[in-house]
């Protein structure tokens, strides 16, 4: 068997250990996540992300690791943007907080499969059609240019046409059933609005995925090193969605850093046969926008208050 398949394989059950260990120990009973909690797992996410990262380094090459760290800060980066659309789905479904982290790790592990798919399918098509670099880029220009011109998003379940397509699928319970996703009652299976939410979660990632995948696949084209810097960010999406919830109000300026980020990385794979930017220049390039949007908007907040 090839070295390529036991890498593969040996990080796949890897994470789906340590999806079962959160699941099934950690997390058994559905409880409300406290801050102090979610920053631990936060912690813990991050740390285990920059253990990985130095395995890269030392069992690949340093470019390769430079390639996961910017992956991951890209995903990381545009995936508090998805927890923000994420704080406004269980606003509008009034999902109680002890069921939160639930619905969290059933979208996120659909979110793996989807991610998958997305970054072989596409490092394939890349490989065999190099026009798509630049359509990529051009699509990712557009997608940072549209992100601040669309103004708020506003999340309104009633036109959304998956979700009145799933309620013509399954017949609906009108209230939650404790943290179940569906009920039998008169011997018909009824699903509950906690499943409806997962539905909802899953179709919001699959959005955010077009935008994320194409940027990554602008750092590296090494499939096994898109999909972990993508996978290891996902992982703590659930934790840094309960130490972020409730104070997303104060970072006003981070859509203009997410913004910027999706455009520089457009350009780049928009130029990439005519200037090659090194990965530790795109690294310090996006590190410094994030930090400069985040103080921006700290600073802002604070001028406010005073």
């Amino acid at each position: 068997m090839s070295e390529s398949f036991f890498l593969w394989t040996g990080f796949n059950l890897f994470v789906l250990g340590m999806l079962a260990l959160d699941l099934g120990v950690f997390h058994r009973k559905s409880h409300e996540i406290g801050v102090k909690e979610a920053l631990t797992w936060t912690g813990v996410w991050i740390s285990l992300s920059m253990l990985f990262n130095i395995f890269i380094y030392f069992y690949f090459d340093a470019d390769k690791a430079f390639q996961f760290f910017t992956g991951y800060v890209i995903e990381k980066s545009l995936s508090v943007d998805n927890i923000f659309v994420i704080i406004m789905i269980f606003s509008y479904f009034n999902v109680p907080s002890s069921y939160q982290h639930k619905v969290l790790f059933w979208g996120i592990l659909g979110a793996l499969v989807m991610r998958v798919i997305f970054i072989l399918v596409g490092i394939e098509l890349i490989h065999k059609f190099h026009i798509l670099i630049y359509i990529f880029g051009v699509f990712l220009v557009y997608s940072g240019i549209r992100m601040i011109t669309a103004g708020d998003v506003k999340f309104d379940p009633e036109k959304s046409i998956l979700v009145n397509f799933a309620r013509k699928i399954f017949p609906f319970t009108t209230n939650f059933e404790g943290d179940r996703f569906f009920v039998r009652r008169d011997t018909r299976l009824w699903a509950t609005p906690l499943f409806l939410v997962v539905i909802v979660v899953e179709a919001t990632d699959l959005i955010f995925a077009v935008d994320s995948i194409p940027a990554i696949l602008a750092i590296s084209d090494d499939s096994f090193i898109v999909y972990t810097s993508n996978v290891f960010a996902i992982l703590g999406l659930r934790s840094l969605y309960f130490a972020l919830s409730g104070i997303e109000k104060y970072f006003v300026y981070l859509k203009y850093g997410l913004s910027a980020i999706l455009v520089f990385v457009g350009v780049k794979m928009c130029i990439v046969d005519l200037v090659k930017i090194p990965v530790e220049l795109s690294l310090i390039i996006i590190v410094f926008i994030l930090a400069l949007s985040m103080i921006a908007s700290v600073a802002v907040r604070k001028k406010e208050s005073t």
